[in-house]
C-alpha cells in the first residue's frame, strides 16, 4: 500500500507523455503502471506517420503543436540524448474527382488558416517530389512540407527515461485489476500486488480502456480493430527525402511511406477487423490480403507491381464510433481522466495530449479546449465525424 499524487495506468506513447508533462508541471508523487513493458502494446505497432491534416478541425490545432514538439524533441525534453527517429520528408494527399475532392479541399484551407504551410501540387510539382508514383487521375494534390514519421518507441522510451530522471515511477508487469472509488470519487487502484492510492487516475489503456466499464459503471464506446501493415520491396528505391504519400482515390485510401531502400510501408486507412475482446496478439496476413494491397499501390506505383512482400504485422486500433478520441475528465467519477479511442491517431498527437491531459489532471488550463472530445458526445450526438469517411483519416 503506497500513496501518490496521481497514477497513470498505460505506458505507452501517451501514457509516458501524461507522465512526463505531469512531473514537469511540478506532480511530485507520480506512478505509472503498465501491464507489459514500456512501449510494448500499441505503440509498438505505430506506422510513425506524422501529420497536421486532418479534416476534423479540432484535431488540426493538437497535431500541429506536437509537430512542433517533435521537431525539437531534444529541447522539449531537455535532454540531448532524446530522439524521435524524425524524418522530417512532407506528407503528399491526393484526390480524384469524385466525394473526397471537395473534403480534401476544405481540409487544406483549414489547415492554412491556421498559419500551416500546405501547396497545391500540380501532377509534374508532385511526380517531381514523389518520381515512383504517378498522378494523372489527380484532381487536387496537397503538400505539407513539415511532416513525415519518426519512431513511436522511440518516443516513448524517451519520455519514460526524462520522467524517471524527474522522479516519476514506473512498474512493468503490474496489471490494475480495479479502479477504487468512494462515493464516486477516485481514491486509487488495485493490482495483484497491492493497493495504490491517489486522488487522481489518469487511464491511457488503449483497447483495453473496456475494463473502465467494468471497474466505474462508465459506458466507453470502444471498439479494438486490426489493421494490416506490410512492407514491400520494389524495383525503385523510396527514399527517405520521398514524402508520406495519401491515396484519397484508392478503395483502402492507402497510406505509403518509405521502410529504407527499395521498401514501401503500406496500410490502408479504412475501417479494419473488428474485434469482439481487446487482443494485442499478431493477427494473420493471409497471401489474399497481400494481393489485394500490392493491386492497389502497383495502381499508383507500377513499377511496385513486381514487388516482393519483404515483412508484414498487424496493429491493433483503439476506435471510438466517430473515429475520434475521448479527453478529459469523466463527469461521473471525480477524479478519473481519460485518453483513449485515437483511432490510430494517437502517436501523431502524443506530446500534445500528453500535455493537455497532465493540465486536466492537475486542474489547470488546458491548451486546447477538450469539451469536443467529451465522453459526453456520444450521449448529446455531437460527434466528431470526418469528411473522409469511416477510417484513419479523419
Amino acid at each position: 500500500m503506497s500513496n501518490w499524487d496521481a497514477i497513470v495506468i498505460g505506458a505507452g506513447v501517451i501514457g509516458t507523455s501524461v507522465a512526463y508533462n505531469l512531473a514537469a508541471m511540478g506532480a511530485k508523487r507520480v506512478l505509472v503502471l503498465e501491464r507489459d513493458q514500456i512501449g510494448s502494446g500499441t505503440t509498438s505497432q505505430s506506422s510513425g506517420i506524422l501529420r497536421t491534416h486532418y479534416s476534423v478541425v479540432e484535431n488540426i490545432e493538437l497535431a500541429q503543436q506536437s509537430w512542433a514538439i517533435f521537431k525539437n524533441f531534444a529541447e522539449h525534453l531537455h535532454d540531448e540524448d532524446a530522439s524521435a527517429g524524425l524524418v522530417n520528408c512532407g506528407y503528399l494527399i491526393a484526390a480524384p474527382e469524385g466525394p473526397k475532392l471537395l473534403p480534401l479541399s476544405e481540409a487544406l484551407t483549414a489547415q492554412q488558416a491556421r498559419g500551416i504551410e500546405v501547396i497545391k501540387l500540380s501532377q509534374q510539382e508532385a511526380t517531381e517530389r514523389l518520381p515512383i508514383c504517378r498522378f494523372d487521375d489527380a484532381a487536387l494534390i496537397g503538400f505539407e512540407p513539415e511532416a513525415g514519421f519518426a519512431d513511436a518507441y522511440l518516443v516513448a522510451s524517451s519520455y519514460a527515461r526524462v520522467a524517471r530522471r524527474l522522479g516519476v515511477k514506473f512498474m512493468e508487469g503490474e496489471n490494475v485489476t480495479r479502479l477504487l472509488l468512494e462515493q464516486h470519487k477516485v481514491v486509487g487502484v488495485e493490482t495483484k500486488r497491492g493497493v495504490f492510492h491517489a486522488p487522481i487516475v489518469i487511464s491511457t489503456q488503449s483497447i483495453w480502456s473496456q475494463e473502465l466499464t467494468q471497474w466505474s459503471g462508465i459506458k466507453v464506446p470502444l471498439l479494438p480493430e486490426r489493421h494490416k501493415v506490410i512492407a514491400l520491396e520494389g524495383p525503385e528505391a523510396y527514399t527517405f527525402s520521398m514524402p508520406v504519400y495519401k491515396d484519397l482515390g484508392s478503395p483502402g485510401m492507402l497510406y505509403c511511406r518509405s521502410y529504407g531502400g527499395r521498401q514501401m510501408l503500406v496500410s490502408e486507412g479504412t475501417a479494419g477487423e473488428a474485434l469482439s475482446w481487446p487482443d494485442n496478439n499478431q493477427g494473420t496476413i493471409s497471401m489474399d490480403d497481400v494481393v489485394d494491397l500490392g493491386e492497389q499501390v502497383s495502381e499508383r506505383f507500377p513499377s511496385f507491381a513486381e514487388a516482393g512482400l519483404a515483412s508484414s504485422w498487424t496493429g491493433v486500433y483503439d476506435v471510438t464510433p466517430d473515429w475520434n478520441p475521448v479527453l478529459g475528465a469523466v463527469p461521473d467519477v471525480s477524479g478519473l481522466v481519460v485518453g483513449f479511442g485515437f483511432s490510430g491517431h494517437g502517436f501523431k498527437l502524443s506530446p500534445a495530449v500528453g500535455r493537455v491531459l497532465a493540465q486536466q489532471a492537475l486542474g489547470l488550463s488546458t491548451d486546447v479546449p477538450l469539451s469536443p472530445y467529451s465522453l459526453e458526445r456520444f450521449r448529446t450526438g455531437h460527434f466528431l465525424h470526418g469528411r473522409y469517411g469511416s477510417g484513419a483519416v479523419a
